[in-house]
């Protein structure tokens, strides 16, 4: 009995010393801001100098790669696998939710004792089973969709003292949107129990638009254009105004990793976290002043719209010397690379990524050769006649990637190391390249065809969030995730695609606008002045009647003339089943879809 007790005491020992050995992760991205807008990169006008030391203490991937648009990174990040292959493939249209069967970084982290928290931006699905809560991360304060003032987002958040999700509650922050998560996320790394340690995942929301940022940030920013009037002299005076801003975003970044680091030496925890920064995606504003010699910006297949800034630093990590390591890497490569830095089991059925901690400890000199795809689902805009540019995945609009070629929308092939603008298409000098990077994106795409235009589907109904919110971000094949889309009564309308629970009475509650708004079905809304900006002028649309068909049920009913809502009610069996609502005029003609739709299972 003595023996074993011992024997207990013993292993709870060494459990709890290999968790307080084990680092921890906090893991840094930001939105929309490209390699260039980096003063270590070469950036002319803006100055990081907190960024700039954390490439100088990190191991620096110099040719990594992301997808060229926010969702998809995301998705592969979180899962290790191509946005093709997950799921999570577009910004809105419903194209934005993560298989939810992948096990995420998250939940191997979590399952292996860590503790694990999101700060910011999550974008792989505002609903149940694709929130954060629902995919491994314990600690959640984030805010729903594509940019802080998107359709699903508290009415009216400005960057400035808003309102975010909670631990599922929404909760209003003192402080601009940045400083908040920074704040928070440090708050809650360095005041828990060292014995336990911690995965966090800040994904920024800057230097995302609308371009607004505490009025300090711009001087410095505007003093630095002023020496450099060539590189801007050729653009309008709102787009010049926009660039201020866009790198006073970036600014204020970099100060916040500076606090970062600091809060980090003072709670004894900077040499055994490893800390990772990167972007989701190409700059949104290089090609209008500097774009550290690439081609092409964001939602493009231009270097310029994906190869993006990657540090590591780890000082405990036995990493070797601070470096850069110019292998061919890409952000699918972080789950199974930081589940092994870590020790964390990941026994998945399947991964795209590959660990780099063979490069990173200089165990190898090079990783081995590959070839990479990106591939994202493109905007169904209105009147677009390009058909590869339908939100509809197609093959033809992937990049390859293979050392120093790049294979672009399965007909254009570019050299890097004598073109690295991509300004030649070479496709008729080298037929042998051309065929093998060909066959790999054919192979690639023939594993993905069946299923790739699958839907994921919301479940509602289900006790984890009944009631819940639907919003226009999730009609498919459809954009309207903008709250400015809302306040300009854009005429759109889709369909949900859902999964029932558990029979019983459903009420549907369908709305314009949302319900914080307070605003009723005909109301236009006056422009606002925020903080650092202006929100547009709401326009009022004649709605009087509403009609709703989800599965077999279908109904019309007329609106009060002050009311705020149209409401349904009708019993629904247990299984997947599509929702389509129509706002209607006095004549009975549809104007658009209704924005916001509030599910509720009734008691039983």
């Amino acid at each position: 009995m003595r023996l074993s007790f011992v024997i207990c005491v013993l292993l709870l020992s060494i459990n709890s010393i290999n968790a307080a050995s084990r680092p921890n992760v906090i893991l840094i991205m930001s939105d929309d801001q490209g390699y260039g807008e980096l003063s270590c990169h070469g950036n002319p006008i803006l100055k990081t100098p907190h960024l700039d030391q954390l490439a100088a203490e990190s191991i620096r991937l110099t040719d990594f790669h992301v997808a060229p648009m926010c969702t998809p990174t995301r998705g592969q990040l979180m899962s290790g696998l191509d946005a093709f292959r997950n799921g999570a493939m577009n910004v809105s249209s419903g194209r934005t939710l993560l298989r939810p069967e992948l096990k995420t970084m998250a939940d191997l982290f979590q399952a292996a004792g860590y503790r694990t928290g999101i700060f910011g931006k999550w974008h792989l699905g505002d609903n149940y089973p694709f929130r954060p809560e629902d995919r491994g991360f314990q600690e959640t304060l984030w805010f729903p969709s594509s940019h802080i003032g998107a359709v699903p987002d508290f009415w009216n958040n400005d960057y400035f003292e808003d309102t975010y999700t909670h631990n599922g509650n929404r909760e209003k922050f003192q402080g601009y949107c940045t400083d908040v998560f920074f704040r928070e996320m440090t708050r809650w790394v360095c005041s828990q129990d060292s014995s336990q340690p911690c995965f966090a995942y800040l994904p920024l929301n800057a230097p995302h638009g609308p371009h607004f940022v505490p009025d300090q940030f711009r001087r410095p920013i505007e003093q630095a254009i002023e020496k450099n009037e060539s590189l801007v002299a050729h653009l309008s005076a709102a787009k010049r105004k926009s660039l201020v801003s866009y790198l006073a975003m970036c600014a204020n970044i970099d100060q916040n990793i500076g606090k970062l680091d600091q809060e980090l030496r003072n709670s004894r925890l900077l040499d055994n976290t490893i800390v990772v920064f990167l972007t989701d995606n190409g700059s949104t504003m290089g090609p209008d002043y500097f774009n550290a010699g690439m081609r092409g910006k964001k939602v493009t297949l231009w270097e310029g719209g994906h190869r993006v800034p990657c540090f590591i630093r780890w000082p405990a990590g036995k990493l070797g010397a601070p470096r850069a390591l110019n292998d061919l890497t890409h952000v699918q490569d972080l789950l199974p690379t930081l589940t092994e830095l870590c020790d964390v089991p990941q026994s998945l059925p399947r991964l795209d990524g590959i660990s780099l901690v063979p490069r990173l400890r200089g165990a190898v000199k090079s990783l081995p050769d590959r070839m990479l795809v990106i591939d994202y689902s493109r905007m169904p805009f209105p009147g677009n006649k390009k058909s590869m540019y339908l939100s509809q995945p197609r093959k033809e609009g992937s990049a390859v990637l293979w050392k120093r070629w790049r294979w672009l929308e399965n007909r254009e092939l570019y050299d890097l190391t004598t073109d690295p603008l991509q300004q030649k298409n070479v496709v008729a000098e080298y037929p042998e390249v051309v065929k093998k990077m060909q066959a790999h994106l054919d192979q690639w795409w023939s594993e993905l065809e069946p299923t790739v235009a699958v839907p994921q589907r919301v479940i509602v109904g289900h006790p984890s969030e009944n009631p819940a919110m639907l919003t226009a971000c999730e009609w498919l094949d459809v954009f309207v995730d903008q709250q400015r889309q809302v306040r300009r009564g854009v005429r759109r309308n889709g369909t949900w695609h859902l999964i029932v629970d558990r029979p019983g009475n459903y009420q549907f509650e369908l709305r314009r606008w949302p319900r914080e708004s307070g605003l009723q079905l005909t109301e236009g809304t006056p422009a606002l002045k925020v903080t650092d900006g202006l929100l547009v002028q709401g326009v009022a649309l004649p709605v009087t009647k509403a009609k709703i068909k989800i599965g077999t049920f279908t109904a019309t009913a007329n609106s009060d003339s002050k009311a705020e809502s149209i409401t349904f009610t009708t019993s629904l069996e247990k299984g997947p089943v599509e929702l389509t609502t129509w706002l209607l005029d006095g004549q009975g003609k549809e104007i658009c879809g209704a924005y916001y739709v509030y599910v509720n299972r009734q008691s039983d």
